[in-house]
């Protein structure tokens, strides 16, 4: 379970990070658009830019050393429902002509996602064990 923290925590420090410097993120002109049309334009491109920099950055240092997870876990919730909103706002530029590289990009957070919540459930008390992965058996007559 820590390695699928700390992994987690490396893919969002290192998006985030790479927000902070104009024209070095792939998703840039993605998250200007998307946050400009979840805020109703009250958030411009720039400062939805920055805004998403920080909160990256902030959920991969809480997932990276374990300090504030609870809090990092829950902005990590609100962040990937952004983060995955361009699929409901602007399926076209996703999978207009096929998929895009934009497409596959928003399409690999779906494994974010799968990631965040089996890191949630440990986090909040979940117990993984063998047995709850098994198959159901019929008892033995």
């Amino acid at each position: 379970m820590p390695a699928l923290r700390v992994a987690l925590g490396l893919v969002f420090l290192g998006f985030g990070v790479l927000k902070f410097f104009p024209g070095a993120s792939p998703a840039e002109h993605f998250v200007r658009r998307t946050v400009e049309a979840l805020t109703f334009g009250l958030v411009d491109g720039t400062a939805a830019v920055v805004l998403t920099a920080v909160v990256e950055t902030a959920v991969g240092l809480a997932l990276l050393t374990g300090r504030a997870l609870r809090a990092g876990l829950l902005v990590l919730a609100v962040t990937l429902a952004g983060v995955l909103s361009p699929v409901a706002l602007f399926p076209g530029d996703l999978f207009g002509d096929g998929m895009t590289l934009m497409g596959q990009y928003v399409l690999k957070d779906v494994v974010l996602v799968a990631a965040a919540g089996v890191v949630a459930a440990a986090t909040l008390g979940a117990r993984f064990t063998l047995a709850a992965a098994e198959p159901a058996r019929a008892p033995a007559a």
